[in-house]
């Protein structure tokens, strides 16, 4: 699933402090459970059914693959909210803006929403794919645009902003096919989407086979990444300077690759693994912590009641 920010502001602040519905904050790691812990593992409502996560000023946004509903938590108390009802299908990858909007990758359904993350509004909504078969699983903001994969289909998409960021109609929307390196498989293939160290393209992982590939986000070029170790089960990803941060899903693993400014090579550095983790799908920064919603795939079929969290680790 392209990238992280964080910014403090006043109202916020005041709306996390004042959330107040959501499951009591689990203990920390090191048993912790202080008024100003930031704990390690946060619950979030039973049924969720997490995927994507996105931070901005201390509070996490995740969207729910049973209904789309957008939940907002303080990573302080590990209180939190339902902000915006989903439309009844799954929000996948999300990104959120220094406006506080959210971008959301609609799976199936083949499309994008914007939701102001403030009121919960849905300021915009994009068609993205004309069809089955389909499913926009990830988002990465840049300077111009936005960009969302999708793992049934060999493109990209590009939703353009307007001047100061405006967000545009749906006639702005340009499907960009990948070419190049990028060789299309059966199954599950595009995965998650970040922004290369110079933020002049994109890399996004195929899960299928595990390859990195650098995207010209204008033609749609891919060139391999040089890297010597395949990163299977790869979904959410996350650059931070140089170093991609790539979740590992079915391993339960973070691998952590040093890039070149270009993102054309890298070379694994670590791996970060926690007994915590049950299938983590993206992740996202705040401090010197990653947070990862864990999806429990493995858990079949989900119910109502089965129990869902964000873990955090050091990175």
């Amino acid at each position: 699933m392209f990238i992280r920010s964080v910014t403090a502001l006043l109202g916020l602040a005041a709306l996390i402090l004042g959330l107040t519905t959501a499951p009591a904050t689990a203990a920390t790691s090191s048993g912790s459970t202080g008024k100003h812990a930031f704990p390690t593992r946060i619950a979030l409502p039973d049924g969720f059914r997490p995927e994507g996560i996105a931070i901005k000023g201390g509070t996490a946004y995740l969207g729910s693959l049973a209904d789309g509903d957008i939940y907002a938590v303080s990573l302080r108390t590990g209180k939190g909210k339902v902000i915006s009802q989903g439309p009844g299908t799954p929000s996948v990858g999300l990104k959120i803006d220094r406006r506080g909007r959210l971008f959301v990758a609609g799976g199936p359904a083949g499309t994008a929403r914007v939701v102001d993350s403030r009121t919960g509004r849905i300021l915009a909504n994009y068609q993205l794919a004309p069809g089955a078969p389909t499913f926009v699983n990830d988002v990465v903001l840049g300077r111009h645009a936005a960009y969302f994969t999708d793992s049934q289909r060999p493109v990209i998409y590009k939703v353009p902003f307007g001047r100061h960021g405006k967000l545009l109609g749906q006639s702005a929307v340009r499907t960009i096919p990948l070419t190049g390196d990028y060789e299309h498989q059966t199954g599950f293939n595009v995965n998650g989407i970040t922004l290369t160290p110079d933020r002049r393209a994109l890399i996004i992982v195929q899960s299928s086979t595990g390859l990195l590939f650098r995207v010209n986000p204008w033609t749609g070029v891919t060139r391999r990444v040089d890297l010597a170790v395949p990163m299977t089960n790869g979904d959410g990803l996350l650059t931070i300077g140089r170093r991609l941060y790539v979740v590992q899903n079915q391993l339960n693993k973070i691998a952590v690759v040093k890039l070149n400014r270009a993102g054309t090579s890298g070379s694994l550095v670590r791996e970060i693994t926690s007994p915590d983790f049950d299938v983590p799908t993206t992740v996202a920064t705040f401090g010197k912590r990653l947070y990862l919603p864990n999806a429990r795939f493995n858990v079949q079929p989900p119910l109502p009641t089965t129990p869902y969290w964000v873990t955090a680790v050091r990175r």
